[in-house]
């Protein structure tokens, strides 16, 4: 958004068209997350099932131990390069001295 502070019109052209994609973008998203409930076809999924003639309800999700372990896997991939690399960061900042 610095080019809005330029005096070429071809910055502000381009900021002004950015502004309005991300809008557009801004309105996609609000508009579906506000989904009509009593339509089957939503892609919202309920885990808890409640009989109208029971009193107790039941959960339905299919939560495994190994579903857990791939997701733990997959987040520990993703995730331990940056990991590391905060590590080394602290690690190498405590060992700069600096002089005051």
């Amino acid at each position: 958004y610095s080019y809005i502070v330029t005096d070429k019109l071809l910055g502000w052209l381009g900021a002004l068209v950015t502004l309005v994609i991300q809008i557009l973008i801004l309105i996609f998203f609000v508009i579906a997350s506000e989904p009509n409930l009593q339509d089957d076809k939503t892609d919202i999924q309920f885990t808890w099932k409640c009989p109208r003639d029971s009193d107790e309800c039941r959960n339905t999700a299919n939560l495994t131990k190994e579903g857990w372990i791939i997701f733990v896997v997959l987040m520990v991939a993703f995730l331990a390069k940056d990991m590391i690399n905060g590590c080394k960061l602290i690690y190498h900042s405590s060992n700069t001295r600096h002089s005051l």
